[in-house]
């Protein structure tokens, strides 16, 4: 699933807080045979493409399993305050649910706190298993060797253009930018000759949170080298990288983009609900001509979602993020995606794994990649004619796991990248110049790593 920071009022927030807490405070354990399955639910409530699905694998697994019961408990909550609230649900039997929908963004930070139950005596047993890409896999292998979670599918990123106003500035139908200059150079050309549309977005600053990091700077930092070092982490010697040369380009590119005022207005880009504009005005409007942004986009636009667009795949192109100079491998994504954990307080574990084993098999799978616009982690369903021709974009976006990355998703990641979002947010409002937003982040990786850092 997707990073999705939206804002929301501080009452609020602390009322969902006492609600969740309320909603499991009866305690895990309260019911053998039921299993109680924490998700997180979108603050849109036009959005119900997860609920609408538990809901039917509650319906599958109840008449399957006669006597259990599945207990829904959604969090309602932007992304930040989601990753709060599962914690404190963790934290004591009494509220821990059974089953927990986790970011493999922050899976190890929950693994390393002691809140998971590590899954390999259930996956041994579990055929299935192997159906699963090896790259998926490892989003929830932590560094102790086991596995935490299940993960539900992944994603994968690129450009979305808007091919009307291509059209009005000039730009070509199957634009395929080949280095960043192109990219840059088709938004200048936008902005000249199509006055009124934001020529280019690129997520930044902290407001946007994971997304910033992610959709936006990391697409560029892992395009500036030979695509096979990881820029961000050395594995070698298990130390995070300091602001490289790489890094300082990605920021420049940042800098520029908002300092030609070729992105959005600077209050705009931060403002927490950007994404659920971006997706839900901006676009479908016409009034941005390049989006750099995830796989499931879709999801937002499909029947049944509150804010149907059945126009989206003829008024939208597709084209993969290039490298820094064209260099091999020539493109670059950035994936993600959440998996199934059972917390280490769970009273009815075995359950848990069960419904796991309904959610995915290969069939339940499918209907679910399909429903959320999400990328297929089992082989045999990414290569079923039913899920590649289920939707426009699915191939596009299935075809680049080939070349995908994944975030050194280790327990400092969350504080790394907020450091990131500080340094773009910095170069975005031109407080900072590349190289004290460079500083600023080193200094900010020493601390947030105990000085666990190399400088290459």
């Amino acid at each position: 699933m997707p990073v999705r920071p939206t804002a929301a009022p501080l009452l609020l927030v602390t009322l969902l807080t006492a609600t969740t807490l309320t909603a499991c405070g009866s305690g895990s354990g309260s019911d053998p045979d039921t299993v109680k399955v924490s998700f997180k639910q979108s603050t849109d409530n036009s959005i119900r493409v997860m609920d609408t699905y538990l809901g039917e694998m509650k319906k599958q697994f109840e008449k399957a399993n006669p006597g259990k019961k599945v207990e829904l408990v959604p969090i309602k909550a932007p992304d930040s305050e989601y990753y709060t609230k599962l914690q404190q649900m963790l934290r004591s039997s009494k509220t821990a649910p059974d089953l927990v929908y986790e970011d493999t963004f922050l899976i190890n930070s929950d693994i390393t706190s002691g809140y998971l139950k590590p899954l390999d005596p259930y996956l041994d047993k579990w055929s299935d298993w192997g159906r699963f890409i090896d790259t998926a896999k490892a989003a929830a292998k932590a560094q102790d060797g086991k596995t935490y979670g299940v993960p539900d599918g992944t994603d994968t990123r690129g450009l979305w253009f808007d091919k009307e106003i291509f059209k009005r500035a000039g730009l070509p139908g199957d634009w395929q930018p080949k280095t960043w200059d192109d990219v840059l150079a088709a938004a200048r050309t936008i902005k000249k000759k199509v006055p009124g549309v934001t020529p280019l977005n690129i997520y930044t600053g902290k407001p946007a949170g994971e997304a910033a990091t992610m959709q936006g700077f990391e697409m560029l930092l892992y395009g500036t080298g030979d695509g096979k070092t990881d820029p961000l982490y050395d594995t070698a010697t298990k130390k995070w990288i300091a602001g490289s040369q790489g890094f300082k380009d990605a920021l420049a590119f940042v800098e520029r983009v908002y300092k030609e005022k070729l992105g959005l207005d600077v209050a705009d880009a931060l403002d927490p609900n950007i994404q659920t504009r971006i997706r839900g005005e901006l676009l479908p409007k016409g009034k941005l001509g390049i989006n750099l942004d995830g796989s499931w986009l879709p999801q937002d636009w499909l029947q049944g979602s509150g804010h149907e667009w059945p126009e989206w795949s003829r008024r939208l192109g597709l084209a993969y993020m290039p490298t820094q100079h064209g260099q091999a491998p020539g493109k670059v994504s950035m994936s993600g995606g959440w998996t199934w954990s059972i917390p280490s307080k769970a009273a009815n574990p075995d359950l848990a794994f069960k419904f796991i084993e309904t959610l995915q098999t290969k069939a339940n799978a499918k209907k679910w990649y399909i429903a959320n616009s999400g990328i297929a982690v089992r082989e045999d369903v990414a290569s079923d004619p039913g899920y590649v021709k289920a939707q426009p974009g699915i191939k596009f976006f299935t075809d680049l796991v080939a070349s995908t990355h994944y975030r050194p998703a280790y327990p400092a990641y969350p504080k790394v990248s907020t450091a990131i979002q500080e340094a773009m947010e910095g170069v975005t409002t031109g407080d900072s110049s590349v190289d004290k937003a460079a500083s600023g982040y080193d200094e900010e990786l020493k601390s947030a790593t105990d000085n666990q850092v190399i400088k290459k």
